[in-house]
């Protein structure tokens, strides 16, 4: 059934249609997102043009994936934000249940090639209470 939705938003973005719904982090726990974001912290900084092994998340929501100044993108990371993928609430749920298993959806692939060895969140509370925070702490 996960799959199902992941490929379900990978199709509307594909075709350019915007996912509409209430926002979807109002439902987290920012701070329990905040604990979840440990998980990240070592490869990804929320400090405005600060890298690490990952790109800052500083203003994320609403930038295609792949175009952050100073990181160098997957070539199907880069794909997939050529083809329309931009991030916001529904794409980066879907994206952290399963990152490879999203991208490689989008860009035709059973799995893309990108630069990110996390595999994702199987608890779909954490990953709203980690949009949540995000929301929150990268404007």
């Amino acid at each position: 059934m996960k799959i199902f939705k992941i490929l379900s938003i990978a199709l509307a973005l594909s075709m350019g249609f915007v996912v509409a719904s209430a926002p979807v982090w109002a439902e987290g726990d920012a701070k329990r997102g905040k604990k979840v974001f440990n998980k990240c912290k070592a490869c990804h900084k929320l400090v405005a043009g600060k890298k690490a092994v990952g790109p800052s998340l500083h203003g994320m929501f609403g930038r295609t994936a792949g175009t952050a100044k100073k990181f160098k993108f997957s070539k199907d990371l880069k794909a997939a934000g050529a083809k329309g993928l931009v991030w916001n609430d529904e794409t980066f749920l879907a994206y952290m249940a399963k990152p490879k298993k999203f991208i490689g959806a989008l860009i035709g692939k059973k799995k893309a090639k990108t630069r990110m060895a996390f595999n994702g969140l199987k608890k779909e509370k954490d990953r709203v209470n980690l949009l949540a925070y995000l929301k929150e702490a990268s404007k």
